[in-house]
């Protein structure tokens, strides 16, 4: 469950917050073209950018990872579990048909298992 301030937007700098648009009733367009007029094409991706570090901070990196696996799991729920076999089952047909039929060969005799990179400095590093 998210905290009781989790609707609340992102907080911007002093300069930022003394320059900002004041609310004018327009039609959405005209104001979004207002702003991007007087603060640049880059001004929502600035703010955006503030606010996901300041959610970071607030939260930890955990956070994300939670919010992807509810996604993930919702996913499962709504389209089950055969949806994305078939899923998988098609991109592997079309890396098949692009790479030609003995692609998955070829990898496979490459060999050994993927290398895994773990976050955790306790793990011994392979070489």
């Amino acid at each position: 469950m998210l905290p009781e301030d989790a609707d609340k937007p992102a907080p911007i700098s002093e300069e930022e917050e003394q320059s900002a648009p004041p609310a004018e009733e327009e039609t959405p367009g005209k104001g979004v073209q207002i702003v991007r007029d007087k603060y640049g094409d880059d001004y929502y991706q600035r703010i955006g950018k503030k606010g996901g570090y300041a959610l970071k901070e607030k939260r930890g990196s955990d956070y994300y990872r939670e919010i992807a696996q509810k996604g993930g799991q919702a996913n499962v729920n709504k389209y089950g579990s055969q949806h994305f076999s078939q899923m998988g089952k098609k991109g592997g047909n079309t890396t098949k048909q692009r790479q030609g039929p003995d692609f998955y060969s070829r990898i496979g005799k490459m060999g050994g298992a993927a290398r895994r990179r773990g976050k955790s400095p306790s793990q011994p590093e392979e070489s």
